[in-house]
């Protein structure tokens, strides 16, 4: 691991760095005055609090590990110096939301040593705009060489009773695929495991906070879990792997790091903060808190649609549809007749990829499907393929089979099934992505544990699963209006979701129960919707997951909305949230160029909204395009018209719509 001291962090940008001998608590603000983090070591014990406008929002809560060194931030501790940076510099994403993001924040280096024996380390906390985050750093020591960490006693403490939302896994090993439920701090349980983020409102002033993590690298995964004395509020609950071996105290080891080669660096405990739920929905927080970039030349790492096979089961109209390559150009060629960038290759393609009659090889088609024909096939169209691997599967081949797929022409990988967020697997997708990028292909992660800012790092990360998404349609009732709409406030707020979306056959949710199919399968929600999750739902590589012939009929005439489908951007220059509420409603916009889309989505109540385009930030008329709901849930209404102030839109129960606007001289 490496570890950046202040004085190198932002290169061109700090400046004001001193070191003092603090005898008052160390306090931080934002660059706009609003946001402020006060820390403090009182009876040896380090604590913090957060308040936004000079009003709480997390009251004294302490920082610390428990490790096999004894007990780092819980006692016997004294500041021995702190630090002061600042940074102003400007990010630009290769991909994702918008083209250029400030990257400005004050900085504050806490240097603690344990009184007893004198261990060293540091707590470093950074205040942004719209968050404060902090992390452990712990250097080399004469005295010891390696660390185990047992456990976190960082929490998030509440001083009143707020109104929350959250992911509750429940067991440490899964796929991170789960309903973003309404909970009161006080009803949750300290056996309750809840992914980040953990989006929770004050009540005060409207302003809303989210818990989260970024930027681990040789560190565990972490869940928000009650606090243990009944308090109100969290603590950190790291991932540990069942089969780790038990120490001589009978702990199990979350984290074991060397010191050898450098620092032990903690992921960054993150609180997200806005005035708002929506407010915190544009942020790129979690992405600028990751290491910058790994990868000098980008210029191969392009977003776009897919088209892909799995959702809708191989449906294509060709004799004897399925793995096999006449099925494979025959959605190339439907990719190239809707100006699709790729085409993913999921599931089967290759020898034994489940794992029976005989182990896998990731490097060898099973004979139906000849990739290398099907590489180049797609290629003369302008098409690009992506495949789908099992991890354990390619961790096995990893080097020889991403070296063969670079010789293919493969343009990205999708990793299945990881289902985990222990140390080991947060290594193994930097490990991933950095043979990825060596290779010049993209990847996209399945079975994953929520976005940790890996697209700062690894630009060739494009988007990743770890959201209960429209898969699901396959298997039950879940995916209803009223949770895709709570996922543009929760899941959504951390980075990319690959949610696939593209289900064009719906039936309502009082027929969708006895409409459960794997092949062709149905949604309960509009085609309006369906269409604004393009714009609401950030992905740079995004799925058109229906079958061809939902989109574009033999004879080449396009399905209502599909033409939007066309020329919708899956990256983007600028996002702004326009209004919503958790659960009920959401529209967003979104800017490539100088085209703006709207999307807006509601639950299963139908609703009309005015939607003021003074949000977008400028004043000017447009020429707007609309897609709204229909006569019923497959059909949409489509229109034309000039706006200057005020757009009026109309939703059906589970419905949406969007709008492409272009601005008239």
């Amino acid at each position: 691991m490496k570890y950046v001291t202040a004085a190198l962090i932002g290169a061109t940008a700090l400046f004001g760095t001193a070191i003092a001998q603090p005898s008052e608590p160390a306090s931080l603000f934002g660059p706009d005055q609003r946001n402020r983090i006060d820390l403090s070591v009182i009876d040896g014990k380090l604590s913090y609090t957060v308040s936004r406008d000079g009003k709480p929002v997390l009251s004294p809560s302490p920082i610390g590990m428990f490790t096999s060194q004894g007990a780092l931030g819980g006692s016997d501790l004294e500041i021995v110096g702190t630090e002061r940076a600042s940074v102003n510099e400007v990010y630009r994403p290769v991909v994702g939301k918008a083209a250029e993001v400030p990257d400005r924040y004050e900085q504050l280096t806490m240097h603690l040593r344990r009184k007893k024996d004198g261990v060293t380390f540091d707590l470093v906390a950074r205040a942004y705009a719209d968050g404060i985050a902090y992390r452990f750093v712990v250097p080399p020591q004469d005295r010891f060489k390696a660390l185990d960490i047992y456990w976190e006693t960082t929490g998030f403490y509440f001083p009143a009773d707020y109104d929350c939302w959250g992911a509750n896994a429940g067991v440490h090993a899964n796929s991170h695929e789960f309903e973003f439920d309404p909970v009161k701090a006080s009803r949750m349980r300290n056996f309750h495991l809840y992914d980040a983020p953990l989006l929770c409102s004050t009540g005060k002033a409207g302003t809303t906070f989210a818990l989260a993590e970024a930027d681990k690298r040789d560190y565990a995964g972490g869940y928000f879990r009650r606090r243990g004395d009944g308090g109100l509020g969290v603590n950190i609950s790291l991932t540990t792997r069942t089969d780790n071996p038990q120490d001589s105290a009978g702990f199990r080891t979350a984290v074991r790091a060397s010191l050898a080669d450098g620092p032990l660096v903690t992921a960054w405990r993150v609180v997200m903060l806005g005035d708002t739920p929506g407010d915190l929905i544009p942020s790129n927080l979690i992405t600028l808190l990751a290491e910058p970039s790994k990868i000098a030349d980008t210029s191969w790492i392009k977003p776009g649609k897919a088209a892909w096979d799995w959702w809708n089961g191989w449906a294509v109209d060709v004799p004897d549809a399925g793995v096999n390559t006449t099925t494979y150009k025959a959605y190339i060629d439907f990719a190239q007749k809707m100006g699709l960038e790729y085409v993913l290759i999921d599931e089967g393609w290759y020898k034994g990829s489940s794992e029976a009659p005989t182990p896998a090889d990731v490097t060898v088609p099973i004979p139906q499907v000849d990739m290398p024909g099907i590489v180049r096939y797609a290629q003369e169209r302008g098409v690009g393929i992506w495949v789908w691997l099992q991890w354990k599967q390619l961790e096995r081949q990893m080097d020889d089979a991403l070296a063969l797929y670079e010789a293919w022409g493969i343009k990205g990988i999708k990793v299945d099934f990881m289902d985990r967020n222990d140390q080991e697997m947060v290594a193994f997708y930097h490990r991933i992505l950095s043979t990825a990028a060596k290779r010049h292909l993209m990847v996209d992660l399945h079975g994953a544990y929520p976005p940790d800012g890996l697209a700062r790092t690894w630009p060739n990360y494009m988007t990743q699963e770890g959201v209960l998404g429209a898969e699901y349609n396959k298997f039950g009732t879940r995916i209803t209006a009223s949770h895709n709409v709570t996922l543009p406030f929760t899941r959504g707020l951390l980075g990319p979701m690959d949610y696939t979306p593209g289900g064009f056959h719906a039936v309502s949710p009082a027929e969708f129960a006895g409409k459960v199919r794997l092949t062709r399968p149905y949604v309960q929600t509009t085609r309006g919707q369906g269409l604004a999750m393009y714009v609401v739902y950030d992905s740079p590589i995004v799925m058109l997951a229906d079958s061809p012939d939902s989109y574009i009929s033999a004879d080449g005439t396009l399905a209502a909305g599909a033409d939007f489908l066309k020329e919708v951007p899956s990256s983007w220059d600028e996002t702004r949230f326009i209004a919503g509420e958790i659960g009920g409603y959401v529209v967003m916009a979104r800017r490539k160029g100088s085209v703006w889309y709207i999307g807006a989505m509601t639950n299963e109540s139908g609703r009309r909204i005015s939607v003021p385009l003074n949000a977008l930030g400028v004043n000017r008329r447009w020429r707007a395009r609309l897609w709204q709901d229909g006569a019923d849930m497959n059909s949409l209404r489509t229109s034309n018209m000039d706006a200057r102030s005020v757009l009026s839109l109309t939703l059906a129960p589970s419905g949406g719509a969007v709008v492409v606007l272009t601005a008239v001289n």
